[in-house]
């Protein structure tokens, strides 16, 4: 047995993102389910069975709870009632696999949570019904503070385990929010819980973008009266200015090694996308237009910068070399296409389509050209790939306020957060901490 310890669319010239700066207070929201719907990828059933708590005082485990709806939410995994059991093994002598199998269980996971002095010991398994064999085993242990830290860890084990893929529920996402007025930068796990509002300001903070190691954030804030781009370090606390150049400073993105930012600028005219070095350093065009050309993002490679622009009269994606050169035009269905971003393995693009006046997140194939349209609109904004490119993070409007929601690569799961503001608006994931 292996041990651990775990001690929306906007105007097209000012495109707004979220921001980042140092945890301050923390909150509990969840999660819901808002829909599901059509088919899509056959899913894998499994039985959370509750895991036993072992306590000095009363308590109800909810562990299994947490690992469900993590296992739900990736659209993988189909978690079965199994309230109505007699039989809820916590040990492995205690399963009785006819019943499992009656219930067309083709995994469960089993075990039982030690809860000592504020410290807590998790021992579980993951069973394959048909064989009946253990397909892993371990005991995670650390502070109870860390429940829900453990309790992703092992829905992460588990969808490796089961896909061949890292499972994304020990990640965080990030997202702003206005209220009253007044704007707040919050970070999150990525089931929505412990959420940690970041930074409050009554002037805007957008366009946040996480670097490649998790370790720093990039955004636009307007304190200044004007747009300008900061690096805030997440270790020590640092902030610096990354450019403060005359006019707009907007939409940072990070090169894969960390070394270089995609900028926008209205240093000479209209937006246009330079590159400058992480110290604020060498800054340098990358195409010069006379066209609108905003929203950069890298490729996983490094190789290629895909970018919004009006150079076809409407608001669509292209693509350019990160060296430079003629760009090309990758979007053509749909009358405005925006907010790209690429999926970690380079073969999707997500964007936002408008779609007979509804603004929808579809998904490119690069490779055969593919679109598929995975939410109903009308008014979606910003999505975002998960780490392991299975999960799309999105801002959306509802009656008027904006949400925040997940959708499932083939469409089928979409959940959303329920978070209390007057507006919510573009997420951000952040990358797997290495």
């Amino acid at each position: 047995m292996k041990k651990y310890n775990l001690d929306m669319l906007k105007t097209f010239k000012t495109f707004i993102h979220l921001s980042f700066l140092f945890f301050i207070s923390f909150h509990a929201f969840a999660i819901e389910t808002i829909e599901i719907s059509g088919g899509g990828t056959k899913q894998i059933n499994i039985a959370v069975m509750p895991y036993k708590e072992i306590v000095s005082d009363k308590a109800n485990s909810r562990m299994h709870q947490i690992i469900a709806a993590d296992l739900y939410r990736s659209g993988f995994f189909r978690p079965l009632n199994v309230e109505g059991l007699i039989n809820k093994p916590s040990a492995l002598s205690e399963i009785n696999y006819s019943e499992m199998s009656a219930i067309e269980a083709q995994v469960m996971t089993l075990g039982q949570v030690e809860i000592n002095n504020n410290r807590m010991k998790v021992n579980w398994f993951l069973v394959d019904i048909n064989k009946k064999t253990i397909l892993t085993t371990m005991e995670y242990s650390g502070p109870v503070a860390q429940y829900r830290a453990i309790a992703h860890k092992i829905s992460d084990t588990i969808y490796e385990k089961l896909t061949g893929i890292p499972g994304v529920f020990s990640t965080k996402i990030s997202y702003i929010t206005k209220n009253k007025g007044r704007y707040s930068l919050n970070v999150a796990d990525a089931d929505g819980f412990n959420v940690q509002s970041v930074v409050g300001s009554p002037q805007p903070i957008i366009s946040a973008r996480w670097s490649p190691d998790g370790t720093k954030i990039a955004y636009v804030s307007f304190e200044k009266k004007k747009p300008i781009i900061y690096i805030q370090s997440l270790v020590t606390g640092q902030r610096t200015v990354l450019a403060n150049f005359k006019g707009n400073n907007s939409s940072p993105s990070w090169s894969p090694d960390g070394r270089r930012l995609a900028i926008v600028l209205t240093y000479n005219a209209n937006s246009q996308i330079y590159l400058i070095d992480s110290d604020g350093s060498n800054l340098k065009p990358l195409i010069q237009s006379a066209h609108i050309d905003t929203e950069p993002v890298w490729s996983p490679d490094g190789r290629l910068i895909y970018f919004t622009s009006d150079r076809g009269g409407r608001p669509q994606i292209y693509k350019v070399a990160s060296s430079g050169g003629e760009p090309q035009r990758v979007s053509f269905e749909g009358s405005q296409n925006l907010n790209p971003n690429v999926s970690p393995d380079a073969k999707m693009l997500s964007y936002v389509t408008q779609d007979e006046g509804r603004f929808r997140v579809v998904l490119h194939d690069l490779q055969t050209g593919q679109i598929t349209k995975i939410t109903d609109g009308p008014f979606d904004e910003a999505p975002k790939f998960s780490p392991n490119g299975h999960v799309i993070l999105y801002a959306h409007k509802i009656n008027g306020s904006g949400e925040l929601s997940t959708v499932s690569i083939d469409g089928v799961v979409r959940q959303s957060f329920n978070i209390n503001a007057d507006d919510i608006r573009e997420p951000a994931w952040a990358p797997f901490v290495k």
